[in-house]
């Protein structure tokens, strides 16, 4: 059986995104308006919401007559329902739209990149983890560290999309994942920043995440290389390093005046220069 305390931190976990999403409908549905400000809210996955947080303290200090108001993990699919039932303004996603979201109107606007990247707890002493030590890893062939202490690996649930990216770094990691996925007792986390907590607090902790999260949050994590590679905003730039997140905003168009308003901000200088130190890399021209 997996550890209760991981299990009661999913269910725990996954009520809450379901509340504030229900609390966020109800809000756009019957509250009227109570200020003069106008408000753009945004929100979804966790992945980046650290970084859109310091966005929007930027924007909101070249734009004083806006709000923005950045909301809990709802996950890209709770954001992308949010946008669509006009809950939020903006929706912020890890993932293309499927045939069935793309149904709903919506329009997607690739705003950045950061590298996925293997982290684990300040306790772990190495510095890099090559492919073949991650499907030891994933398998359980591999269980403790140098020093001796067991590894404890932070999986995510099987259908989030971060699970996706790590599958697509080989077949071979893909199969050990799966095998990872069938072992009992593993740390699961429902969230991005739920992952992040277990990595920062779980002694010999291993898992992956993304640069703009942890730089983003500020979170006492140990950034491992990959196959000798530093996972920079950089290195992904030059595609040197080669696994990513993709980030999206999701709107349905047309887009109020403050939401166009910050998409704009985000992808003017000012914006870029927020990316570029929360560990974003420029989205390529060509896609």
């Amino acid at each position: 059986m997996r550890p209760l305390i991981s299990v009661k931190a999913g269910l725990i976990s996954q009520f809450r995104r379901a509340i504030i999403l229900l609390g966020i409908l109800f809000f756009a549905a019957y509250a009227p308006a109570l200020s003069a400000e106008e408000v753009v809210r945004i929100g979804g996955t966790g992945s980046d919401l650290g970084a859109m947080k310091i966005m929007a303290k930027a924007f909101e200090r070249s734009h004083p007559g806006i709000k923005m108001k950045v909301l809990p993990s709802l996950g890209s699919g709770g954001g992308i329902k949010a946008v669509a039932e006009g809950a939020i303004e903006i929706g912020l996603i890890i993932r293309r739209l499927t045939d069935e979201e793309l149904k709903l109107g919506l329009a997607l606007i690739h705003y950045a990149r950061t590298p996925f990247v293997f982290a684990a707890g300040k306790d772990v002493r190495v510095e890099n983890m090559t492919t073949a030590e991650i499907i030891q890893i994933l398998d359980g062939t591999k269980s403790a560290w140098p020093d001796g202490r067991r590894i404890r690996l932070v999986l995510r649930p099987p259908s989030d999309y971060e699970m996706t990216i790590l599958r697509t770094v080989s077949p071979a990691v893909s199969g050990a994942l799966d095998n990872a996925l069938a072992r009992k007792g593993m740390l699961t986390a429902l969230t991005a920043q739920d992952c992040a907590d277990l990595l920062a607090t779980t002694p010999g902790s291993m898992g992956f995440t993304n640069l703009a999260l942890i730089l983003s949050e500020k979170r006492p994590l140990k950034i491992l290389s990959y196959n000798g590679v530093d996972p920079s905003a950089r290195n992904l730039a030059s595609g040197k390093y080669p696994i990513a997140h993709d980030l999206y905003f999701v709107i349905k168009p047309p887009a109020s005046g403050a939401a166009a308003e910050f998409i704009r901000f985000v992808q003017s200088p000012a914006g870029r220069k927020v990316l570029e130190e929360t560990g974003h890399a420029a989205v390529p021209e060509k896609q």
